[in-house]
């Protein structure tokens, strides 16, 4: 590694004077240099700004935080970016849908992707030990942007950011900052609601109502942090502090998302921000006897060609080094508000979802997906089930995506005797709980459809933004209905018509007006229905109707509706729980008849052919089992938890260095025969007894994402 970066602090670290001046500066130390580690006449010709940049500076720090990143990049090669399940995901000879950035772009072979990986993780532990470390970086930088731009679906903000410092590392050394938090939607509360109902909030709710943790501490909290942190971090009086509202922060987005190594990453970055030498500090202060043994005690940084020195003048690589570097930080500056210039990309959020820094602005929920093809030839029309032929559900927010999925589908359904198809998606989506509303026009075939990066998408209906201020009345709505009943809000463009279907098990649906004109058609009937704002009416159950606005402007409604077999269901698990503990307390005297019987015995203890009993008893103790499993990891000791999450990541580390291997052999050899094949993959594919056994009923470690 360079022993010369943007720094914060310089000092020889044999100098004891100098290690003490940065300790306590002295008073004729000025504010500035104090306060940021230059004087201001350091940046006053580009001479002396070339010299700030390539100072000579301890590279320990940097040198704690290379090691700390190789090593997290390794361990994210087998969790996050998917090696222990890549046979699943590029499989051979599939007709499967895939999302690129651009098309020309495929993924190879499967057992040369298996390469691909080695090749990255061999980077990223070459990175750890510094063990050809330009060539390392290569390796791991290269073959992670080319995954990256394989897949679209997986992009988030801090995979994107892996491969930034990836780059730094091999070239410059610098650090990024963002203020997209700033949206409006986050800072009136409503991108993250969800959260709130998480275990790690529980604390705040003994003083705090929801509500006012949803603003203050998930919102507010996240848009101080975002604004603050690196700036409270730089500073030598505010560092303490900012350290520990940092650490909590990541330690908490460990718990609350499935982030890989994200959190971890970012805990590894904070003592950037330090003084470079505290290595050597915090090293030199263990007993003499062990100081051999420790690194940054000895040897001292030596002189480096990278470097510019009080004597010498800056060179050419100097002055084009520090071009780069001011030219990066603009162009990471500039990036996340290039959305005019990628204007195809913009469906509802801001530019190409991977660069512009949007993560958790935008929260979402879709209500309805349909996807309607037409023979071109005989005109025959039908339904496909949302998702098939690929494995993400990512397409349905964004244009590009869309238009690639059509595109293969295409491709795709003439093998099934549908000639020349023509696809049309009708995709329902709401947006930081604004109103349902089509995101795509599903008038247009997205086969033919035109779609450019640099030009807005015309087949995209236009966010109904007029309409925010409604989330008010959301609230009020949802506040007056009891816990049985649900609702959901809708809008709509003139001229278009939204059809839907009321399942049998909802037996008590209406819809009601609340802004513009509508026409209901009840299908079945063939009867026509006008509505105004406040008039609602009653929708039959298992029966289809179609909702037509006819209004000059988007129409607004909400249905009401009540789950009425959920309800009677819930009934009776309250009678069986209620039955259940007078049998327990001796209360009961009456004998179960047999049906009843397993709500004491269990279903384990069942015989397999065992039929009499009730199904809806059946349910009630499978509920319950699944509430005492979640209850008891819930309650699990420190010790409990950390065997459990290191017995999951050894089995799926275990199983793509396996699936590595195997990929490697027969890339190397050829292919073994298919029964020794399939031994080594049912091999590579053991788990713990303990997950096989509940493989039927997986549980998340927090409860309730669908309960909540």
């Amino acid at each position: 590694v360079r022993h010369c970066w943007a720094g914060l602090r310089t000092e020889p670290a044999n100098d004891k004077e100098n290690k003490q001046e940065a300790l306590a500066p002295s008073e004729q130390t000025s504010t500035m240099k104090r306060l940021f580690g230059f004087e201001k006449e350091d940046i006053s010709s580009w001479h002396r700004l070339v010299c700030l940049l390539n100072r000579p500076t301890d590279p320990a720090s940097l040198g704690i935080f290379r090691f700390l990143f190789g090593m997290m990049m390794a361990l994210d090669i087998t969790q996050e970016r998917g090696l222990s399940h890549l046979d699943y995901k590029y499989l051979d000879g599939a007709p499967v849908c895939r999302f690129p950035l651009f098309n020309f772009l495929k993924p190879l072979p499967m057992d040369w992707m298996f390469f691909v990986y080695f090749v990255m993780f061999l980077g990223a532990v070459g990175i750890m030990l510094g063990c050809f470390y330009r060539l390392a970086c290569l390796m791991f930088i290269s073959t992670y942007w080319y995954v990256f731009f394989l897949d679209k679906t997986t992009w988030n903000n801090h995979s994107y950011l892996y491969g930034l410092i990836g780059f730094q590392l091999t070239l410059m050394d610098t650090l990024n900052a963002h203020f997209k938090k700033l949206d409006a939607d986050w800072v009136e509360g409503y991108s993250m609601k969800y959260l709130v109902h998480h275990w790690l909030f529980d604390p705040f709710k003994l003083i705090l109502p929801v509500e006012l943790i949803n603003l203050m501490v998930v919102h507010g909290g996240g848009l101080i942090l975002d604004l603050t942190a690196g700036y409270l971090l730089f500073f030598d009086a505010t560092r303490p502090v900012a350290f520990f509202f940092v650490s909590y922060f990541h330690c908490m987005n460990s718990q609350l998302f499935s982030i890989g190594m994200f959190s971890y990453t970012m805990l590894a970055t904070s003592p950037l921000f330090c003084y470079p030498d505290w290595p050597r500090r915090f090293f030199g202060r263990f007993p003499e006897f062990l100081q051999p043994i420790l690194p940054f005690v000895s040897p001292a940084p030596i002189p480096s060609s990278s470097c510019v020195y009080p004597k010498p003048p800056s060179g050419f690589k100097h002055k084009f080094r520090a071009i780069f570097t001011i030219l990066y930080i603009m162009e990471q500056f500039f990036l996340p508000y290039s959305h005019f210039l990628t204007q195809g990309y913009n469906n509802w959020t801001n530019g190409l979802y991977g660069y512009s820094w949007d993560m958790m602005v935008h929260a979402r929920s879709h209500q309805h997906v349909k996807i309607t093809y037409r023979d071109g030839v005989t005109g025959e029309m039908g339904y496909l089930n949302p998702g098939v032929f690929t494995q993400s559900r990512r397409w349905k927010d964004h244009g590009d995506m869309l238009k690639q999925y059509a595109t293969c589908l295409s491709e795709n359904l003439p093998r099934f005797k549908i000639s020349e198809p023509e696809i049309y998606f009708d995709i329902w989506v709401s947006i930081n709980d604004r109103f349902q509303q089509r995101i795509f026009d599903p008038r247009v075939d997205l086969v033919k459809a035109d779609w450019s990066p640099f030009r807005p998408n015309s087949w995209l209906m236009p966010l109904l933004v007029d309409l925010s201020p409604w989330r008010t009345k959301f609230e009020e709505i949802e506040g007056s209905l009891d816990n049985q009943t649900e609702v959901v809000f809708i809008a709509d463009f003139p001229g278009l018509y939204l059809e839907n279907f009321v399942s049998e098990d909802l037996g008590n649906t209406s819809v009601q007006v609340l802004e513009g004109l509508v026409n209901v058609e009840i299908v079945d009937e063939k009867k026509n229905y006008s509505l105004q704002p406040g008039e609602k009416m009653q929708i039959p159950a298992g029966a289809y109707h179609k909702v037509y606005t006819v209004s000059e402007g988007p129409s607004c409604y909400m249905y009401i509706y009540v789950n009425t077999t959920e309800a009677e269901l819930q009934r009776n698990f309250t009678k069986l729980s209620e039955l259940q503990e007078k049998v327990r307390n001796g209360t009961e005297t009456e004998p179960l008849p047999l049906e009843l019987q397993p709500l004491i015995t269990g279903l384990d203890n069942l015989d397999s052919d065992h039929s009499v009993i009730d199904p809806v008893v059946r349910l009630f103790l499978k509920r319950q089992k699944r509430m005492q499993e979640v209850k008891k990891r819930r309650e699990a000791s420190m010790v409990e938890r950390f065997q459990r999450f290191a017995s999951k990541k050894y089995y799926s580390i275990r199983r793509g260095f396996l699936m590595t291997a195997i990929a490697l052999r027969n890339l190397a050899v050829g292919l073994p025969p298919l029964e020794q094949l399939t031994r080594e993959v049912a091999y590579a594919n053991m788990k713990e007894p303990e997950t096989e056994n509940d493989q039927d009923e997986r549980l998340n470690d927090e409860v309730g994402h669908g309960e909540l």
